[in-house]
């Protein structure tokens, strides 16, 4: 009874993230268009640290209560799901444009904050000094978008046009807190069911818990890309995979050293590999095909098998 019981919250989850997804993105949008910021900034900071709230609760969480195979597990296990499942789905469903900007700078900082976090975890923890590195790093981004945004020209005409601002809000701050809501929902029924199942932490942590709370990035960016919003599915997960590393992992060195099982070094290169893949796909056409979507699709599949 208690079993069914979890497989009923979990659909109920799904229900919640798949509402508030379509909300927080048209209010998100709709507010670009309000007051004139590209869809490329609001993807990279609002949408993205919005849907990684989930992330940096269960993680800092696990950190607290020494839980550490789930800390790690959570945050490599989303990065890769991010690239080859989310943005895969998404590619499959319909091919993304990709911005000059997100090609040029965020997925190569992407790429090399990854392999920062690979060597930080080569002797076996993230450590305080790791994590003053880390959070350093996330200051640089958020100056970076500062610029980005200070750059874009603000049209008068553009401002006025779209929803009135209290309705985006409503939409944006609503569909927000029923995307984590429902994610909470979900990892928790996902977590009870993989351990009546008998699976290790760490297996939890890449796949259950990682999917859980990378369930608010499937369903914004599968929205912005069936809205016809692609800088907004792209920018989601390039942030997201950002904020992850340096915030969620930065803030919970912060709190508490956290132990890196040398197990996690193939996890962590194969979320390196899902980075440079993706930055491949799209570096010569500033585009991601149907065709790359499905070889994520495939990469993602044969390292499910490996970890199984």
């Amino acid at each position: 009874m208690e079993i069914l019981l979890q497989f009923l919250l979990l659909a109920l989850g799904f229900v919640m993230l798949g509402k508030g997804a379509d909300w927080f993105v048209e209010g998100a949008a709709a507010l670009a268009t309000r007051f004139g910021i590209p869809q490329l900034v609001v993807g990279l900071t609002i949408v993205a640290m919005g849907t990684s709230a989930p992330e940096a609760a269960v993680s800092i969480a696990a950190a607290m209560k020494g839980s550490a195979d789930i800390t790690i597990g959570n945050i490599v296990g989303s990065n890769i799901l991010n690239i080859l499942v989310i943005l895969g789905m998404a590619a499959a469903i319909t091919p993304l444009a990709v911005a000059r900007s997100t090609v040029r700078v965020e997925m190569p900082f992407m790429i090399a904050i990854s392999v920062l976090l690979f060597a930080q975890g080569r002797d076996g923890s993230i450590s305080l000094a790791d994590g003053l590195v880390l959070a350093a790093a996330f200051l640089v981004y958020l100056f970076y978008l500062y610029k980005m945004a200070m750059k874009n020209n603000v049209d008068d005409e553009l401002q006025e046009a779209g929803l009135p601002v209290s309705r985006c809000l409503v939409g944006a701050v609503g569909g927000l807190a029923l995307i984590i809501l429902g994610s909470n929902v979900t990892v928790g029924a996902a977590t009870e069911i993989a351990k009546y199942a008998g699976l290790s932490e760490r297996f939890i942590g890449l796949t259950i818990v990682a999917l859980g709370t990378s369930l608010p990035e499937l369903f914004t960016s599968v929205a912005a890309a069936r809205r016809g919003n692609a800088d907004i599915a792209i920018g989601n997960i390039v942030g997201s995979n950002i904020f992850n590393i340096l915030f969620v992992v930065g803030l919970s060195a912060l709190i508490i050293d956290i132990p890196f099982a040398a197990a996690f070094n193939f996890d962590t290169c194969v979320a390196i590999g899902a980075a440079v893949l993706l930055w491949l796909c799209v570096l010569r056409t500033q585009r991601l095909a149907r065709w790359g979507g499905l070889l994520m699709l495939g990469f993602y599949a044969v390292y499910l098998w490996w970890i199984l």
